[in-house]
């Protein structure tokens, strides 16, 4: 897959990633963690039916056998399903979005630690500018009444996600430099991050209030908003880097923010719409950038395999 289209795709998940706010906005009943509870439960059975399809019945033996960095992702996934939700009933749509898009820059830190990776200084601007924009909206949120409590749980996910990133990434690096050893299938992360979040905030959802209408909007997150976005981007993990993968995420805060104000009237402020555009630029100018480094790169040396991110 060439670097344009991985990018395109990436851009696909986000914009499937940002329908939550505006279909949580249009429940009837189902409220805190009933709402993240169905949301797994089907993002669970979707997985289940197609993983099994993909893989085969010896998927569920093989889940019982995967190493700790499956596990240790697929508990990031139940972090992000559980905490993602539970803030959207606690906060904002906007404000939710503006604190996950904190990822990036725990992200590039973790691989910059735990996997050595050398960041181009334009992603490094890019991580700057796009965080400059994150801070601008937030200052001028914090005096309109934001729930703190909101705000915490909305934390974990940026830092549920950068772990989740790196341990992705980690898994791509060793199938590529111990071609001898089998590759390691991640796509069941999901559907454990699935299992364990509807396991545990089963028993804190009760009683059950949601309406079939709810129950059809909730349904339509599990698989449409959460099961293929999350599929598509662990086969992206092995594609792009993941800081860069983080980066592009965050265009989940402008596709998010957008369809909240006109499919539910919940308008964004000044602030939200400029810090956004400093968002949104980063992201431009870091891609642009990116894929004029990698023509140059092949101008200079057709021959020469390794991308502009220092990844094999």
């Amino acid at each position: 897959m060439t670097h344009a289209r991985a990018v395109s795709l990436m851009v696909f998940v986000t914009l499937l990633w940002s329908i939550a706010g505006v279909v949580t906005r249009h429940l009837d009943a189902a409220r805190s963690f009933e709402v993240t509870f169905w949301r797994s439960f089907f993002n669970a059975l979707a997985l289940s039916v197609a993983l099994t399809a993909i893989r085969g019945p010896s998927i569920w033996r093989n889940i019982l056998r995967s190493p700790r960095v499956v596990w240790i992702s697929g508990i990031c996934w139940s972090v992000m399903f559980t905490a993602f939700m539970v803030a959207l009933t606690l906060t904002s749509v906007a404000n939710v979005l503006v604190t996950g898009a904190l990822s990036p820059l725990i992200t590039a830190l973790f691989a910059r630690i735990y996997l050595n990776h050398k960041l181009p200084r334009r992603t490094w601007a890019a991580i700057i500018t796009a965080g400059l924009g994150i801070g601008w909206m937030y200052a001028w949120q914090v005096d309109t009444g934001i729930s703190f409590i909101g705000t915490l749980v909305a934390l974990l996910v940026p830092l549920a996600a950068a772990i989740n990133f790196t341990a992705l990434q980690y898994a791509g690096l060793r199938q590529r430099t111990l071609e001898e050893s089998p590759a390691q299938d991640m796509l069941p992360t999901v559907l454990i991050g699935a299992l364990i979040s509807a396991l545990v905030t089963l028993p804190l959802a009760y009683p059950l209030q949601a309406s079939l209408h709810d129950l059809e909007l909730l349904a339509l997150l599990g698989t449409v908003q959460l099961a293929i976005p999350c599929l598509l981007l662990v086969h992206l993990s092995r594609q792009l880097p993941a800081p860069e993968i983080a980066l592009l995420a965050m265009l989940e805060v402008i596709f998010g923010v957008a369809w909240t104000w006109l499919g539910a009237g919940e308008q964004p402020s000044a602030s939200t719409l400029t810090g956004g555009a400093l968002v949104l630029g980063a992201l431009v100018a870091n891609e642009l950038l990116a894929l004029h480094s990698q023509r140059s790169l092949k101008m200079t040396d057709p021959v020469l395999e390794t991308g502009e991110h220092g990844m094999p």
